[in-house]
């Protein structure tokens, strides 16, 4: 079991690094474009913003992550 929850924590806070950045990276990349490094700097304005201009897949992506790793935050410390 602890290697289960150990691996959750590492692959979901892998891919929510990853999502983060590419949200990051892709609003800098729409007008307009301050919003990239604000988002980069106040995490949870990152899925906000994505979901406003489409990127629903990648926001839900970072929102998914982001609950897998509180539970398995959770889950370690049982």
């Amino acid at each position: 079991m602890d290697v289960a929850v150990l691996i959750a924590l590492v692959v979901s806070f892998a891919v929510l690094v990853t999502a983060h950045v590419a949200l990051a990276f892709a609003l800098t990349l729409r007008v307009p474009r301050w919003r990239g490094p604000v988002s980069f700097l106040v995490p949870p304005l990152a899925p906000y913003w994505g979901m406003e201009v489409g990127m629903k897949r990648r926001a839900g992506l970072w929102v998914t992550a982001l609950v897998v790793y509180v539970l398995a935050r959770i889950l370690a410390e049982l």
